[in-house]
């Protein structure tokens, strides 16, 4: 049998690019979404007011997803990319200014809010096509037999920046202030603009090109609902994700229940990332596709363990274990979502597919900030995460009892045909 190489996509020059490009963007995202919560909550105090960032940027990603992703389909991967981009660098400019003291010196606080607000909003926007341009870029750079290492490696180095940037954050919060951090974000979307042009124009796969949009979207909904692997996989994980979405008031444990400043609030944020990296990287030498629906299963009822644990604690070190062990187990769910993503979607339809998918677990991230915003105020904000965690097993125990097509998945024979197909 012959051995496989863990860094078969990796040897692909045009892929490296790309995963230099995702990084940069990741990096600067995830840096940027830390730095403007903890300004927000350091100017309102309010854990509503981190809620209502997690809804104004998924408000407009929800409902452009699906319009995102049948435009995805129909346009160049490669210029759309970099439209994207452009785009991102815009609002960091408005956020890099919105957060200069002299700038904003003669406007009262709920002015700049709006404006912080608003900024976030277009980028919600925005955020609907990053994730289906970025999904079917991927399968255009490397040839089908290495999707499921080209999934790991992208998922790995979206977790190395998520790791890096929320870490780099908050030390740049405690060392520059907001300001030139948000400055250094600026910076890190042009060059990733830049680099973007490194990669070369791919041809338009789909064979539909100029079909109506309706029928369109029609189509990519229906082949979601019909593929009962992907559908059970993507809403195991959404509803995991909203309920589980004790991040987002990271804020409110770093500064009033753990009381360990930016410094500390940077180190919590990247535990979960360095917890996931570290299993993508593993899975990169010890494929997890046997029996994938019960590792699925487990993972996700592991997540729920680590953020009840997490939200109980009042000790440093145990909530940065449990918040640890959170990222293990989603780094295992991530990189077994993505492979059947990869594995069962055709080239035609990714655009529009892994739109189906950031409405389900994209967009659960800032829908998921909402609810823990909301039950933190009714509840408190140990109890919302309790809450949180407690719903996610409920969850996995009724998802394995209900969907027994999800619980059977074995990928296995989809890697063994895509690593004989050229």
């Amino acid at each position: 049998m012959e051995k496989k190489d863990p860094y078969a996509s990796l040897r692909i020059k045009e892929f490296n690019i790309f995963l230099l490009v995702r990084f940069l963007l990741v990096f600067a995202w995830s840096m940027q979404f830390i730095i403007i919560e903890w300004q927000v909550y350091s100017l309102t105090k309010d854990p509503w007011s981190l809620g209502l960032i997690g809804a104004f940027e998924f408000l407009p990603a929800f409902t452009m997803a699906l319009f995102a992703g049948h435009i995805v389909d129909q346009k160049e991967k490669r210029n759309l990319l970099a439209l994207c981009i452009g785009a991102f660098s815009l609002i960091s400019l408005g956020l890099y200014f919105l957060t200069i003291p002299s700038f904003v010196a003669d406007w009262n606080e709920k002015t700049v809010l709006y404006l912080i607000y608003s900024l976030v909003f277009f980028g919600g926007f925005l955020r609907s096509f990053f994730g289906p341009t970025i999904f079917s870029l991927i399968a255009l750079i490397v040839p089908k037999k290495l999707y499921p290492n080209a999934a790991t490696w992208s998922s790995t180095t979206w977790q190395i920046a998520s790791v890096l940037g929320p870490a780099f954050a908050g030390y740049t919060i405690y060392l520059m202030g907001v300001n030139l951090s948000l400055c250094i974000v600026f910076g890190l979307v042009m060059l990733s603009f830049l680099m973007v042009f490194l990669i070369k124009r791919k041809p338009i796969m789909n064979p539909k090109k100029g079909e109506p949009i309706i029928k369109s979207l029609r189509e990519g909904v229906d082949y979601v609902f019909k593929t009962k692997e992907i559908l059970g996989a993507i809403t195991l994980d959404m509803i995991s994700v909203l309920f589980g979405g004790a991040i987002a008031l990271l804020p409110v444990f770093a500064q009033d229940i753990l009381e360990v400043g930016s410094k500390g609030f940077g180190v919590l944020r990247a535990a979960p990332a360095i917890g996931a990296f570290l299993t993508m990287l593993i899975t990169a030498y010890i494929p997890i596709s046997k029996n994938a629906g019960i590792k699925l299963l487990s993972a996700i009822f592991g997540f729920g363990v680590c953020i009840i644990v997490f939200g109980l604690s009042k000790i440093f070190w145990i909530s940065l274990v449990a918040l640890f062990f959170s990222g293990v187990t989603d780094g295992v769910s991530m990189v077994i979502r993505q492979t059947i993503l990869q594995l069962k979607t055709p080239d035609h339809m990714r655009g529009r597919v892994a739109s189906v998918n950031s409405m389900f677990v994209g967009s659960s991230n800032e829908l998921g900030a909402l609810e823990s915003g909301i039950t933190a105020k009714l509840m408190g904000t140990v109890t919302a995460v309790v809450f949180g965690g407690s719903m996610t097993l409920i969850t996995v125990l009724i998802t394995a009892i209900k969907n027994p097509t999800l619980r059977k998945l074995d990928l296995t024979k989809d890697m063994e045909a895509h690593e004989a197909t050229p």
